[in-house]
């Protein structure tokens, strides 16, 4: 049986194998020592969620996106300075620090302004304590009223903004308004920032204006009971006479049953008696 070998040329010597380069060092080349390939990989495995506040540190526009909205007026910036502004920073703050210094701030005002008014508006602390302590009270909790429903139209104004897929604005006055539509990228930002970041901040103010119009609902309803109270007092303490209880006591009955206390008074006219009332078959005839 005939057998057939081909035989394959050299390679060339002019140039190096396809698998070697010139720009390996030749210091690995010649080392002894074998090369380690199996690199050790670390996995963070933790579970803890990131901060929010870290995902929107770069509020600048995206490259290569055309904004005619001037820097001030573009929702990012605008969420930007709300958030950092007095008092609009409180709201978006930590729960305790938030109720702490709208308190700080009702009383405050309740201590320093409020309470001066109820004394001097009224006859005196000595002579109606409870009117000027729910005035003072109401004046404070007025005060944070309308401070907590001033940052919800701010956030209210700047969340629309950002949930939104235009944005107006004006280039140079109110008398030249612009609409920008959005890109994809630029909403898909607002949107996410609007959702997390703002919503949660309205749902705070919404929660304490309920509150706040709850208690004061209760308290002007406590002072109008109060002043109510009061007045029927003085009316019965300053008239004459019947100035008790009509039927039960009245000055001719207690001369009746002490004369004594009433010697050297003049004596007083008795009380007419009502007509009675003709019966309904006289009138008829």
């Amino acid at each position: 049986m005939a057998k057939i070998f081909f035989k394959s040329p050299k390679p060339s010597l002019s140039r190096p194998p396809p698998f070697f380069h010139f720009s390996t060092p030749f210091s690995l080349l010649s080392s002894s020592k074998p090369l380690n390939f199996n690199h050790k990989r670390s996995f963070n495995l933790s579970l803890k969620p990131p901060n929010s506040s870290n995902l929107f540190r770069n509020y600048s526009t995206p490259p290569g996106t055309e904004c005619p909205v001037p820097l001030d007026q573009q929702p990012i910036n605008e969420y930007q300075n709300l958030s950092t502004s007095f008092p609009f920073s409180w709201a978006s703050g930590d729960l305790v620090e938030y109720a702490s210094r709208l308190f700080a701030t009702g009383l405050s005002f309740g201590l320093l302004v409020g309470l001066p008014v109820s004394w001097f508006g009224s006859v005196g602390f000595d002579h109606d304590p409870v009117k000027v302590v729910l005035g003072s009270f109401l004046s404070g909790l007025f005060v944070v009223t309308l401070a907590v429903l001033r940052m919800y139209l701010g956030w209210a104004y700047v969340g629309n903004r950002l949930l939104s897929a235009t944005v107006e604005y004006e280039e140079t006055g109110w008398y030249d308004g612009q609409i920008w539509v959005k890109t994809a990228e630029i909403l898909a930002r607002d949107r996410l920032l609007g959702s997390f970041q703002v919503k949660p901040v309205l749902i705070r103010l919404k929660n304490s204006l309920v509150a706040l119009a709850i208690s004061l609902f209760i308290s002007v309803a406590l002072l109008i009971n109060y002043e109510g109270s009061q007045k029927e007092l003085r009316k019965l303490s300053m008239e004459g006479g019947d100035r008790v209880v009509a039927g039960v006591y009245n000055d001719n009955s207690a001369r009746s049953f002490e004369p004594d206390a009433f010697c050297g008074e003049p004596q007083l006219e008795p009380e007419p008696e009502p007509e009675p009332e003709p019966e309904p078959g006289l009138l008829a005839e």
